[in-house]
């Protein structure tokens, strides 16, 4: 229940930041975060009836995925809803909540010191570098560069 309210309660926060900072109306945008909030909670729960472990983020993707795909019915109405929700409006409360949740286990962040710091440019800089490797060779695939 906890996980119901927080996915509700994040997406009103991006409802008003999509219609404050993006002039997307409140009614407007209503049908996007409803369906973003649906899916969501379908592959959280799908997570929970599985038989083994997985990610939550395989199964809701995969239902993203299956919603917006051409063969599922009502596709066009389910993409240019959630087109009407930009993106960081939808991230900024996704991420202030990511924050509250670890000053929670901040004596957790402290013994990890100094490492946590090389560990993680690291690990940005590869997915950077490797990003951009991709792009680099799409873009050259399809002759756009």
């Amino acid at each position: 229940m906890n996980q119901v309210l927080t996915i509700l309660l994040i997406g009103l926060i991006a409802l008003i930041g999509n219609w404050i900072g993006y002039g997307v109306g409140p009614a407007e945008g209503l049908p996007g975060i409803l369906l973003l909030a649906i899916v969501t909670l379908i592959g959280m729960g799908f997570t929970k009836i599985l038989p083994f472990k997985s990610p939550v983020i395989v199964w809701i993707s995969l239902f993203a995925m299956i919603a917006t795909s051409p063969i599922f019915p009502g596709n066009e109405f389910i993409a240019a809803s959630i087109a009407k929700i930009n993106l960081l409006a939808l991230a900024t409360p996704i991420l202030a909540y990511a924050g509250l949740s670890l000053g929670k286990d901040i004596h957790l962040f402290k013994e990890l010191s100094w490492r946590i710091v090389v560990v993680s440019l690291v690990v940005f800089t590869g997915t950077f570098l490797f990003a951009t490797l991709f792009a680099e060779i799409v873009f050259k695939i399809q002759g756009k560069f």
